[in-house]
């Protein structure tokens, strides 16, 4: 039976009924700004018209096959058919910049329909989604039959995620793809995603939207997250940010929810969130949700008892203003090197005031492989407790294209992305060290301040799109020190 919980004071619930009064407003939003059919074809032409000629073959996600869970299509697919059922392929053939498309679907069986329901048939996709719909039985005959008359073959390889790619080679489209090869030696065979990534780059009005609905929603999992009463376990706070998630309308989290408590939070992705919390704990709770098929990416890292120690404060405030430098420079035809660049270096001096490196400059032997003479900043020191970078796109995937990638590696209209500077300490990281001449020197120099902050992690991650108004924060949790301690002061009390 749960805890009886002490009624608060009436002028401490206001942070609560101003949580509650948003989540109401949001709840009785329209169903998402929903994207359009015709935006669909377009990103199709978009595609022929960069492949110029060939046959393009793309296959989406596969049923799932373990433990009956839900399907979601993969991003490449879902991006260009807006087809979101499983067992599907798309055939384009492009002549001149001008492409004719065909789906090939899986219908459902008789009995297979009374436990997952009925597919679109051939007739609703071709009503619906303005493709020409056959059966996948039927693609290998077809796809033959067309290699004669073209030189080169565009694929998307069906994996889940870009991150893991070179690790997921055993999908049907690509054990396809090995076929297709051997059997045609003449044809050319190129990787179509370079060309879909470009295109995906620059989100629309209607993909703006609703990543900036998850964003919303996932903030507000947050604020759950900040009023759990003296939590003692980290999934106590997964569960009061799912709930939320889920309650305000989002699909399932966006990526496996990160909560890491003490020592935790020192490792980036830890997401077992099964261990005990304690007073005086910092917790790094990264997670956030996907809407409509658009993910979001929020981080906050908050006090167990809900006041951070001296210390805390200063780690805090350091990364604080390193995502606030960064913010500053994250506008339209700023360049991204430049906002990486002032976050790094405002957190290199700051862990030099704090003892945490030799000097701003300083370098050391990394113990992972580093090219300090292309990219000397990788090897300087503040970088061993900093690890990761500060920016991706967000989008379809959690880690999306984005038009700062490439070309003069500015920011453009359209761009939906993160800032998430961090700081790792651990005396274990330490251990990690190679054992040289340099590294012996840095450790004598540092271990008194690193055992000050053991087993300290800081991060702090917000979403940001990019319109004709300007770059917005659309991830609008409490950041500031002051903000996430008062709204925590509101938490219920449970009576033992």
């Amino acid at each position: 039976m749960p805890p009886f919980v002490a009624p608060r004071p009436a002028a401490r619930r206001l942070p609560n009924l101003c949580t509650a009064l948003f989540a109401l407003a949001l709840a009785a939003l329209p169903l998402g700004a929903q994207i359009p059919q015709a935006e669909f074809n377009a990103r199709r032409d978009a595609l022929a018209a960069k492949l110029g000629d060939g046959l393009l073959v793309a296959f989406g996600g596969r049923t799932p096959v373990e433990d009956f869970g839900p399907f979601f299509q993969l991003p490449d697919f879902r991006y260009l058919t807006n087809y979101n059922e499983p067992d599907a392929a798309l055939v384009m053939v492009i002549t001149g910049g001008k492409a004719q498309s065909t789906l090939f679907i899986t219908p459902s069986g008789a009995r297979q329909q009374f436990y997952y329901g009925k597919r679109p048939d051939s007739l609703a996709v071709e009503q619906t989604l303005g493709m020409r719909a056959r059966s996948a039985g039927a693609i290998e005959s077809v796809i033959d039959s067309l290699a004669g008359s073209a030189k080169t073959v565009y694929t998307l390889a069906d994996f889940a995620a870009s991150d893991f790619a070179a690790q997921d080679s055993l999908t049907r489209g690509q054990q396809w793809e090995r076929r297709f090869a051997a059997a045609h030696p003449g044809l050319t065979v190129r990787d179509a995603h370079p060309y879909v990534y470009q295109i995906r780059a620059k989100k629309s009005e209607a993909e703006l939207a609703l990543i900036r609905r998850a964003a919303e929603i996932s903030a507000e999992g947050h604020r759950a997250a900040m009023l759990v009463p003296e939590p003692t376990k980290e999934y106590e706070l997964q569960a009061a940010l799912e709930y939320q998630f889920r309650r305000l309308g989002g699909a399932r989290p966006s990526y496996g929810s990160i909560v890491g408590g003490g020592i935790r939070g020192t490792q980036l992705h830890y997401m077992r969130n099964r261990g005990d919390l304690k007073p005086g704990d910092l917790v790094v709770i990264d997670a956030a949700t996907e809407y409509e098929g658009y993910a979001a990416d929020v981080t906050r890292s908050i006090p167990v008892s809900g006041t951070y120690t001296p210390d805390q404060r200063l780690m805090y405030q350091l990364v604080l203003d390193a995502q606030l430098a960064a913010e500053r420079n994250s506008k339209v035809g700023m360049s991204s090197i430049a906002a990486l660049d002032s976050s790094e270096d405002v957190r290199a001096r700051g862990l030099a005031k704090l003892g945490l490196i030799e000097s701003v400059d300083a370098s050391i032997d990394m113990p992972w492989r580093t090219d300090c003479v292309n990219a000397p900043r990788s090897c300087r020191q503040a970088m061993f407790w900093m690890i990761h970078g500060i920016s991706h796109g967000i989008g379809l995937a959690v880690h999306d294209p984005a038009q700062f990638y490439s070309g003069n590696r500015s920011f453009q209209i359209g761009d939906a992305f993160t800032i998430e500077p961090g700081i790792y300490v651990s005396t274990t990281m330490l251990d990690a060290l190679p054992d040289t001449p340099k590294n012996r020197k840095f450790i004598a120099k540092v271990r008194e301040a690193v055992i000050r902050f053991q087993n300290t992690g800081v991060r702090i991650e917000d979403d940001y799109i990019v319109t004709e108004k300007g770059t917005e924060r659309i991830s609008n949790v409490p950041r500031e020190i002051d903000e996430i301690e008062a709204l925590m002061r509101s938490r219920a009390r449970p009576i033992p």
